[in-house]
């Protein structure tokens, strides 16, 4: 595309180059390290690590304005490696060279809008953007796409070789990580730790289809960590969880599409995460915080991070109002239709406590917020709201039930308007939807199906038919005709149908 055609203020910003100082720096010791090679706690202190640009105020040399034409119209551009979240490339891997970053399709998902029943049923304008249409129908690729990007670039670069990647997982950080690993064959191989019978087998399918090693590991996706965590320790390998800060970098990019979507102008907007291992609260809190820093946004939105009671652990570190006397304790998870946030000890919580101050801080008030739900809750509004136009998954049924009680509590304002997270396509947990509709949820979910949204399929085979047709065997002549009559009569009468 001729950039001679953009507007002059932008041209020589739209094709971005390599630039930034990216480093890697401690929440706790506050240490600096180069990103020469693959870190994922401080070798100082042991704590996690967010990756910061030294030289970000040179960003703020370009003015708000100008960074949002610069993304509106670089959305033009037919260059692959911009089509999807380094689309804003300055903010998020800006040492990358745009032939090492890796693009399957991830990113720019849509954000719809709620039906009027539903917008009524919840008194409350509100969007579900829908990361389930990522490649692998999860949030995950955001962050896979650019931890990935960071290891091509330093393959070629000559740094490592024969990279394994390895992730624990409760299914859709396995999915991505399997995915994009299985691109980058044959300098990249994949193994994921899932919690035995844990996973749903949709999830399962995905990193075994896309031929990953797959080890299954008695107990939940805390032990899984663990075992990741020692085997990152000991041996060469790539952890590709979100301690891995380039995850971080990567999921910040949902951030920037929301406020690109809303034109810029988050006044009165809420946006609601839910939380498993806390590495996409943390990732919206920092992506907000740049954008704001860089004068692209003028205002904060208001976050609300969601949990079930049975995996609740920042919810409670965050019930005592007094910050002078927090402590965080990991809970024992108890089972959760919301699979991905069933995770008792976050590994993004240090990252959480400090982005969370700095971002009231920054808004001058209290501008995070952290709310519990039921299971019950969360499997009433999945279905209510998949029932009404939406692909949303079990987290995006917590966001939705989330955003109902914040609505309750006062947290959520009736002019505010919302957008929340459905993190993975419905598909993945279809059959949570079956354990509804069928009542077979164990006791220790402690969800009791309503019967106005049960739905299972009716079998039309009226009595007096003695031939229907089957597999290999189809009808002809008279005995057609009055199959196709008699199962018509009968659905109609089902559905209470008027003759024309």
């Amino acid at each position: 595309m001729n950039l001679d055609k953009f507007p002059s203020e932008v041209q020589s910003n739209l094709v971005p180059k390599v630039r930034g100082s990216l480093i890697y720096r401690c929440l706790n010791c506050e240490n600096e390290f180069p990103i020469d090679e693959l870190l994922y706690v401080c070798p100082d202190c042991g704590q996690v690590l967010l990756i910061h640009d030294a030289d970000f105020q040179k960003l703020k040399e370009i003015p708000g304005k100008t960074w949002q034409l610069i993304f509106d119209y670089r959305k033009m551009l037919k260059i692959p490696a911009l089509k999807g979240i380094y689309l804003y490339h300055e903010f998020i891997g800006p040492v990358l060279p745009l032939e090492d970053i890796i693009y399957l399709g991830e990113g720019h998902t849509p954000m719809i809008e709620a039906n009027p029943v539903l917008q009524e049923l919840t008194n409350i304008r509100f969007y579900y953007k829908n990361d389930g249409q990522n490649p692998s129908a999860s949030f995950k690729d955001r962050g896979m796409a650019s931890a990935f990007s960071y290891i091509n670039y330093l393959l070629k670069k000559g740094s490592i070789d024969n990279i394994l990647a390895i992730c624990a997982s409760t299914g859709d950080t396995s999915a991505a990580a399997a995915l994009y690993a299985s691109y980058m064959k044959p300098n990249v191989k994949s193994a994921v730790l899932l919690p035995h019978k844990k996973v749903t087998p949709q999830q399962l399918s995905q990193p075994l289809g896309s031929g990953a090693d797959v080890f299954e590991i008695p107990g939940v996706f805390d032990d899984c960590m663990k075992i990741v965590e020692a085997l990152s320790e000991q041996y060469n390998v790539a952890l590709l969880n979100s301690k891995n800060a380039w995850r971080i970098l990567g999921q910040e990019s949902y951030s920037y599409e929301i406020a690109q979507d809303l034109d810029y102008k988050l006044q009165n907007t809420v946006v609601v995460i839910p939380i498993g291992n806390a590495g996409n609260i943390t990732a919206v809190l920092n992506g907000f915080l740049k954008f704001f820093e860089a004068g692209i946004i003028n205002t904060l939105p208001k976050i609300i991070g969601v949990q079930s009671h049975h995996a609740n652990p920042v919810y409670r570190y965050y019930l005592e109002p007094d910050e002078t006397k927090r402590k965080f304790v990991p809970i024992t998870v108890k089972p959760s239709v919301a699979q991905a946030a069933m995770i008792g000890n976050p590994v993004s919580m240090p990252r959480v406590i400090s982005l969370v101050k700095n971002y009231n801080l920054k808004s001058g008030f209290q501008n995070v917020f952290f709310v519990e739900v039921t299971e019950q809750d969360i499997m009433d509004w999945e279905l209510t709201a998949n029932q009404n136009g939406h692909i949303a998954c079990t987290h995006g049924g917590e966001t939705l039930a989330g955003l109902v009680a914040a609505k309750q509590q006062g947290i959520v304002k009736a002019d505010e308007i919302a957008v929340i997270d459905s993190t993975a396509h419905a598909l993945k947990f279809s059959g949570f939807q079956d354990m509804y509709f069928e009542d077979r949820f164990p006791p220790e979910f402690g969800v009791t199906p309503k019967p106005k949204l049960m739905n299972s399929p009716i079998l039309i085979h009226p009595d007096d038919l003695d031939e229907v047709p089957a597999p290999g065997k189809p009808l002809t002549g008279e005995s057609f005709d009055r199959f196709v009559s008699r199962v018509s009569q009968e659905i109609a009468k089902k559905l209470n149908l008027i003759k024309k």
